[in-house]
């Protein structure tokens, strides 16, 4: 903390600043120019410094005189009026500037930007598709938005999370085709949220699910700009959280997880394969390795005679049920799709091939698991990189154990019976009091809404 003998601080002021802790980038400076002084409180750790110098240090001597620099510093764009001391606080540690001068005070933002710079997509790729990413700094997110979404509807409002990161959201809609009543639910929880830190767009989506212990994701996570303009189409609200380089899609049904962006930029029928085969690997993600432990320990019949034999033959020497040998290895492509994520992407590839590579051969030759199984378990492996939603991939992950073990109990029954329960809870479900199974759902006001304003 720096002071002046020759200028007294403010009262005010200096309320302020034994409100801050005794820390070494808490700044009180003092200027002085010609016999006119003025006084600046900031943090110097999140104020852009070049900024500070250019916009207020070096027009106050350039000008010298401190009623016509508080008649300057007031008419700057980023002056906001002053708010109560709790919130000056905060906003002090977020990059805000007090600065006092001809007896009167102004507060500037003059914070520090973070990652301004749109990196490329890594999470949603698309070959043809836009190949920039969102940002890690909020404004320059909502410039993104605007700049992809020319529409005088689109409607911006700014919200602050009340946790100890006290970061700012950006809550964005199109007015006339947003659902007033699906808004409100949104601004609600955003009120209600009691947690003690939030840190990203990710953690957000979660704290705003009303069942917390709920499998399947209620929001989409995006990182990408034309998914969000494509959502504010469609009448979505999107949640924007500085510091955090991905957007929140609400409310959302079953089949948004289902879609990528690349089908838009193809033919139709391109889109429609490409389509068809999500679904497929939906599918076989979740239902081909409890449909092997239903063929081969219960109702082998329902195949051909040559391919029962077949499988049959595979598993001569495997000294467990085929249930246990389906999960001993689901457990190993576990394991090698979490290192794949954990390992530097330099090695990660290669590591993880080979490591597959010889983890099925070796499980063979080792009589652990059978040939049909490690083929079924690859089939599985790469369905389930087909899906284009990351949190519906996990998902069905945790499913598909749970029909393996209905099916290990009950045979094909199981499974079919897993299958309708897993439905039924999806049928259960809202987004935001939307239905979750609801095909085609696309948000407008009603009729009645739209009278009442």
């Amino acid at each position: 903390m720096t002071g002046s003998k020759q200028q007294t601080m403010p009262k005010f002021m200096k309320t302020l600043t034994d409100a801050l802790p005794k820390s070494y980038d808490v700044l009180h400076v003092p200027l002085n120019c010609n016999g006119q002084t003025a006084q600046l409180l900031y943090i110097k750790t999140v104020v852009d410094g070049a900024v500070l110098q250019e916009t207020i240090i070096k027009p106050f001597f350039e000008i010298e005189d401190a009623a016509k620099f508080a008649v300057y510093v007031e008419g700057m764009p980023n002056r906001i009026d002053l708010p109560s001391t709790d919130e000056m606080l905060i906003m002090l540690t977020a990059g805000f500037v007090l600065v006092y001068a001809d007896d009167t005070f102004s507060f500037l933002e003059v914070r520090r930007l973070g990652n301004t710079e749109q990196g490329e997509t890594i999470v949603e790729a698309t070959i043809h598709g836009p190949q920039l990413a969102l940002s890690e700094d909020l404004e320059t997110n909502v410039s993104i938005v605007r700049q992809h979404y020319h529409s005088p509807s689109l409607y911006v409002e700014s919200h602050q999370l009340n946790d100890k990161s006290r970061m700012a959201i950006a809550l964005m809609y199109d007015e006339k085709e947003v659902d007033i009543e699906v808004l409100r639910r949104v601004k609600e929880r955003l009120d209600a949220l009691d947690e003690p830190l939030i840190q990203s767009a990710g953690d957000l989506a979660m704290r705003l699910t009303k069942r917390r212990f709920n499998l399947f994701p209620q929001s989409i996570v995006t990182e990408r700009p034309d998914r969000i303009v494509y959502n504010l189409t469609g009448g979505k609200i999107i949640l924007l959280v500085d510091n955090s380089p991905f957007g929140i899609v609400l409310p959302i049904v079953f089949f948004d997880l289902m879609v990528s962006m690349e089908e838009n930029y193809h033919t139709y029928f391109v889109s429609l394969y490409n389509t068809l085969l999500g679904w497929f690997g939906l599918f076989a993600c979740l239902t081909l390795p409890a449909l092997y432990v239903a063929v081969t320990a219960f109702t082998p019949e329902i195949l051909r005679t040559e391919l029962t034999l077949s499988i049959s033959g595979s598993r001569i020497g495997v000294p467990y049920p085929s249930f246990i040998e389906a999960v001993i290895m689901l457990l190993f492509v576990e394991l090698l799709t979490e290192a794949s994520v954990r390992l530097p992407k330099t090695i990660n590839a290669a590591a993880t091939t080979v490591g597959g590579l010889i983890l099925g051969t070796a499980a063979t030759e080792a009589s652990l698991a059978s040939n049909i199984l490690i083929i079924v378990v690859s089939i599985v492996a790469i369905s389930t990189f087909v899906i284009p939603n990351n949190e519906l991939s996990f998902a069905v992950r945790i499913c598909r154990l749970g029909l393996i073990a209905f099916t290990s109990l009950f045979g094909l029954i199981g499974l079919i019976s897993g299958f309708l329960l897993i439905i039924l809870h999806l049928t259960n479900l809202d987004s935001f009091g939307k239905p979750y199974l609801r095909i085609g759902w696309r948000s407008k006001r009603s009729e009645k809404q739209v009278s009442s304003e």
